[in-house]
Parts: structure tokens; C-alpha cells; sequence
């Protein structure tokens, strides 16, 4: 079986997630053992966007293979939207929280916080592109079918 480019970008965009959700957890995991007694809802709402990115993923990814009459083409393109938005809000808002850049040497929390910034902006620029890809493949497949065997008459004279 050849892989096209959208699958590979779909296992990439998973591992990314793992990565991004693991990071997250242990960063906020510092804020209930360490500094305060809640962590941020920025960094509570990356480990959600990671969790439904999985799922997403899921969805996108094996749905059309095993079970096709649930899969929509459409909705698959709304979930690479939401979940691209999703990827750039809670970017955004972790790192105005986070600040920076700061010098994270023997400072894990700092590390584990600087790279999921990171993560993140990756994971946005993966599903930004899968929508793109999806929207395009979309809009050609509008459901406008043209026949070709009959001849037209825009040009009579041609």
C-alpha cells in the first residue's frame, strides 16, 4: 500500500500529539506537586486539545478505511478546522501565559513548557494544512458532474 502525503501527515499529527499531550500533563503536573494548588486553564485546555486531536485523528484516519458509511467528507473538514483553531488559541495562550523567552538551564518544568509551546504551533501548522488539503479536495468534489461525450455549443462556429 503507498502512502499519499496525507496519511503520513496524519501519523505525524498523532505522534505530535502524544509528544504535545505528554508534555502538557507533566507541566501541569508541576503546578498540583510544586508551585500552586491548580494549574493554568490555558495549559488544562492544550491537554484537552490534545486528547481531541487523537480523537480527531481517529475519526479522519481509520473511519474512511474500516467504516465508510459514518465517515463524511464534510465533517472530516469541520473537525480540521475546529481542531486547527483549537491548536492556535491554545498556543497562543499558553505562551502570552508562559512568557519568555527565558533561560531554562536544569529547569525541567521550564523545558517541558518552552517545548510544548512549541508543539503546538507544529500541531497547528499540521491541521491548518490538512484543512487546506481538505478543503481543496472539497471543492473538487462539489458534485457537479459534466459530460463530456456530448458536444457543447458555446462556440457554434468553431
Amino acid at each position: 500500500m503507498a502512502l499519499t502525503f496525507a496519511p503520513i501527515v496524519h501519523i505525524v499529527a498523532a505522534i505530535f500529539s502524544i509528544i504535545e499531550l505528554g508534555l502538557t500533563a507533566y507541566w501541569a503536573s508541576l503546578f498540583h506537586y510544586g508551585y500552586e494548588n491548580y494549574s493554568p486553564s490555558s495549559v488544562n485546555f492544550m491537554i484537552f486539545a490534545s486528547v481531541w486531536s487523537l480523537l480527531v485523528l481517529i475519526y479522519i484516519g481509520l473511519t474512511p478505511l474500516y467504516m465508510t458509511s459514518v465517515f463524511h467528507r464534510l465533517a472530516a473538514l469541520a473537525l480540521n478546522i475546529a481542531t486547527a483553531i483549537f491548536w492556535f488559541a491554545g498556543s497562543i495562550a499558553v505562551a502570552v501565559w508562559f512568557g519568555g523567552p527565558y533561560d531554562c538551564r536544569g529547569s525541567a518544568g521550564c523545558s517541558a513548557a518552552e517545548a510544548a509551546i512549541a508543539f503546538g504551533f507544529f500541531l497547528w501548522a499540521l491541521f491548518t494544512f490538512l484543512a487546506v488539503v481538505d478543503s481543496i479536495e472539497s471543492l473538487r468534489r462539489r458534485g457537479h458532474h459534466v459530460d463530456t461525450s456530448k458536444p457543447t455549443n458555446a462556440y457554434p462556429g468553431a
